[in-house]
């Protein structure tokens, strides 16, 4: 397999050494096969977590309760989900259901089978690859610091969803080619709908109390996945939803996104 190349580029055209954090930059990183994974900066903050007035499946509603303040660290996360050439490139094959173009989302894999493509994807570049806890996944879909207090759906309101996320009713019940559609607040896209995008904690109630870089339960029975996905009701698709399912389970509509930890 080819090394993997590192390189950092901020949004202005500014071009810096590998290391560099700055507010408004990208890391790209070079896979085999021409592709790359690009990483948007996420400058750490505190937001409130959850939704005491969704609306919804009854459990899914009950799950995003109650509304807590939660502050996370900086980090980069991926600007696009995991694409099936990004996959292919480091595990050698795709699962997917949905094929023909390399930058449709990979889907039909498990929080097993995505946790070995970040640990795989760490060892082969030597950076600090991981899933997003479920906090940082929130707080980056909600625009980070940028983003508009109170919208429900990544960068938009409901009224402007179908610009900005694949789901039942634009979708066509398929995935679609990531990014294009519009992005949120830090640029990141298909935070809500195309795939829904697993996180690193297990399955837990939310507490009132507020929580730093929280990291939910040492175990459990089931992974989080969050954004919704193609074949999603609108409710589904909120920044603040919440499904469940254990870590072996695959589906056409479970895919990922992932994280870079600021280097120390």
């Amino acid at each position: 397999m080819k090394p993997l190349l590192i390189g950092l580029i901020g949004f202005i055209g500014l071009i810096g050494p590998i290391g560099l954090q700055a507010q408004d930059s990208v890391r790209v990183v070079e896979l085999p096969e021409g592709q790359r994974i690009e990483l948007v900066w996420v400058e750490g903050g505190t937001f409130t977590m959850g939704s005491n007035t969704a609306r919804g499946v009854s459990h899914h509603y009950d799950a995003t309760r109650p509304e807590h303040t939660v502050t996370v660290g900086s980090f980069f996360v991926g600007r696009t989900e995991v694409t099936q050439g990004m996959w292919r490139a480091v595990m050698g094959e795709n699962p997917s259901k949905f094929t023909g173009l390399d930058s449709l989302p990979v889907e039909q894999v498990s929080w097993d089978e995505a946790q070995q493509f970040v640990t795989l994807l760490a060892q082969q570049t030597g950076l600090r690859f991981r899933l997003p806890t479920e906090a940082e996944w929130e707080f980056a879909a909600r625009g980070g610091t940028k983003g508009r207090t109170g919208e429900p759906f990544a960068g938009c309101s409901r009224g402007d969803l179908e610009q900005y996320a694949w789901f039942t009713v634009n979708s066509e019940r398929h995935t679609h080619v990531v990014a294009r559609l519009q992005p949120n607040e830090l640029g990141l896209y298909d935070m809500s709908g195309n795939v829904a995008e697993w996180c690193s904690d297990w399955m837990e109630p939310y507490g009132a109390e507020p929580q730093t870089n929280p990291r939910g339960p040492r175990v459990g029975s089931s992974r989080v996945l969050r954004g919704g996905h193609y074949n999603s009701v609108s409710a589904a698709c909120t920044v603040y939803d919440r499904s469940w399912y254990v870590p072996t389970a695959t589906s056409e509509y479970f895919g990922l996104r992932v994280v870079l930890d600021e280097e120390e």
